[in-house]
C-alpha cells in the first residue's frame, strides 16, 4: 500500500488562514506541508530581535527587516517565517501581499533545535527560490553559515564564520559583525 500525503497550495492555505483553521497554531506551509514551528527559546528570540535591530541601524531605509512574518514562495507552495527577512522597503505593497523571492534581498534564520529543517528543509527550498543570499546562525556552534549563489535547487556558495565581518551582496558598502549576529 502506498501512502500519500496530502498536499496543500498557496491559496488554500490562505483560506485555511481566513476561515480560522489554523487560529492559536505556529505554522508555516513549506513545500505544501504544514509544517509546526518549534517554540522560541529566549536566546533565540533575544539574539534575534538584537540583530534585527542592529541591521536596522546598518542598513536604514535602504531595506525593510522583517522579524518572523511570511514571505511567499508561489512556485514551491511555501510560506515560511523565516527569523529575519531583509526585504526591499515597499510597505504599501506588503499590505496586499507577502514578500515573493524578488522582493528578499537575504534571509536569516536562527537555529538550536531548528538546525535539520533550517539546512535540510529551507535551505532547498529558499534556493529553488532563488533567494540570493540565506545565512543560518547556529546558537549552539557560534557561527554562521552564508549561502550564496542559488543554482540547481542548492547553494553553489557556502562559508561558515565564527569571527569578523561579512557583507551582504545586496549591500557591498554594508560590514556586518558576526559577533552581533551570534551574540
Amino acid at each position: 500500500m502506498t501512502v500519500t500525503t496530502a498536499k496543500w497550495s498557496l491559496d488554500e492555505y490562505h483560506q485555511m488562514i481566513a476561515a480560522n483553521i489554523l487560529a492559536g497554531r505556529r505554522v508555516e506551509l513549506l513545500n505544501g506541508e504544514i509544517i509546526e514551528m518549534a517554540p522560541e527559546g529566549p536566546e533565540h528570540a533575544q539574539t534575534s530581535t538584537d540583530a534585527a535591530d542592529y541591521l536596522r541601524g546598518l542598513l536604514g531605509a535602504r531595506a525593510l527587516i522583517r522579524e518572523a512574518k511570511p514571505i511567499s514562495l508561489p512556485d514551491s507552495n511555501s510560506e515560511p517565517e523565516p527569523d529575519i527577512a531583509i526585504a526591499h522597503p515597499r510597505r504599501e505593497l506588503y499590505r496586499t501581499r507577502h514578500p515573493y523571492p524578488e522582493d528578499i534581498f537575504w534571509l536569516i534564520e536562527y537555529a538550536n533545535t531548528s538546525w535539520v529543517k533550517d539546512s535540510e528543509v529551507k535551505r532547498p527550498t529558499y534556493a529553488q527560490a532563488g533567494i540570493p543570499e540565506y545565512w543560518i546562525v547556529n546558537l549552539k556552534q557560534r557561527n554562521v553559515t552564508i549561502l550564496r549563489q542559488p543554482e540547481a535547487g542548492d547553494y553553489q556558495q557556502v562559508t561558515i564564520l565564527a569571527a569578523g565581518t561579512l557583507t551582504p551582496q545586496a549591500f557591498p558598502e554594508i560590514e556586518i559583525s558576526v559577533q552581533r549576529l551570534i551574540d
